[in-house]
C-alpha cells in the first residue's frame, strides 16, 4: 500500500522544500505551492492524506485556504505559524485544522507529528456494537460519522468527531486530556493540552453551547471532560 501523499502550503521556498525532502525520504509523495488559491486547487487534484498548512500565506492566508478545503476534503491540516500569540496559534483549529505547530521546528518533529495523525486510531470502535449513540436530542452514527442534534445535522471535523465519539462511547466517565489525546491522536502525539481543549471549545460552539451550561460536553474541574446526559 502506498503512503499517503503531503501537500506542503508555504511561500518560503526553501522551507518547503527542505520539508518536502524529509517526507519524500519516509516514503510519501509530496507536492508543495506556496499560494494559497493554487493550493486549493492542488489539494482538490490529488486529494492528500495531509496538507501542512502556513497560516501567513500573501494574498489568500492560511485559514481561508483551510476553510475553502474543509468545504470537499476530510484530510489531516496542520497549520504552521510564526506567530507567537496564542490566538494565532488556535485560531486555524475554529476551521477544521488538525494539529499545528510554530515556527522555527525541527523537519523531523514535523515528520513525527505527521505521522501521528496519520497513525490516529479511529475512535468508532469505543461506540457500542448496536451503533448509533443516542443522548438526549443528540444523535451519533460512528458508521456514516454523521450527527445530528434535535433532527438537524452538525458538521464537525474529523477530529470534532472523534472527540464526540470517545466522550459519548465513555459516557458517564469523567476523562483526563492525557485520556482523549491517547484515544483520538494516539499514545505516540506529542503536542499538548491545549489543543484539546481548543478542540472542545469548537465542538461546543456546534452543539450550541458554553462551559457553565453544557448539556453533552462537560468540564470535570481539575480531570478534563465527560458526556453529560443532554438535559
Amino acid at each position: 500500500m502506498s503512503s499517503p501523499g503531503i501537500v506542503i502550503v508555504d511561500d518560503e521556498e526553501q522551507l518547503a522544500s527542505v520539508i518536502a525532502r524529509y517526507f519524500e525520504r519516509n516514503g510519501h509523495p509530496t507536492h508543495t505551492v506556496g499560494d494559497g488559491l493554487a493550493a486549493v486547487e492542488l489539494v482538490r487534484q490529488l486529494s492528500p492524506g495531509v496538507v501542512i498548512l502556513d497560516l501567513g500565506l500573501p494574498g489568500l492566508d492560511g485559514i481561508e485556504v483551510c476553510r475553502r478545503i474543509r468545504e470537499f476534503s476530510d484530510c489531516y491540516i496542520l497549520m504552521l505559524t510564526a506567530r507567537a500569540e496564542e490566538v494565532d496559534e488556535l485560531i486555524g483549529l475554529s476551521v477544521g485544522a488538525d494539529d499545528y505547530l510554530t515556527k522555527p521546528f525541527s523537519p523531523r518533529l514535523l515528520v513525527a507529528r505527521v505521522q501521528a495523525l496519520l497513525r490516529r486510531p479511529r475512535v468508532d470502535a469505543v461506540a457500542p456494537a448496536a451503533g448509533m449513540l443516542t443522548i438526549g436530542g443528540l444523535v451519533i452514527n460512528p458508521a456514516s460519522r454523521v450527527v445530528t442534534l434535535d433532527g438537524g445535522e452538525v458538521e464537525l471535523t474529523r477530529t470534532e468527531f472523534d472527540l464526540l465519539s470517545c466522550l459519548a462511547g465513555h459516557r458517564g466517565e469523567a476523562l483526563t486530556r492525557d485520556d482523549l489525546t491517547t484515544e483520538v491522536w494516539g499514545e505516540s502525539w506529542t503536542g499538548d493540552d491545549q489543543l484539546v481543549d481548543a478542540h472542545i471549545g469548537h465542538l461546543r460552539k456546534k452543539l450550541g453551547e458554553n462551559a457553565a451550561t453544557a448539556r453533552f460536553v462537560q468540564t470535570v474541574r481539575g480531570v478534563g471532560y465527560r458526556m453529560g446526559e443532554g438535559r
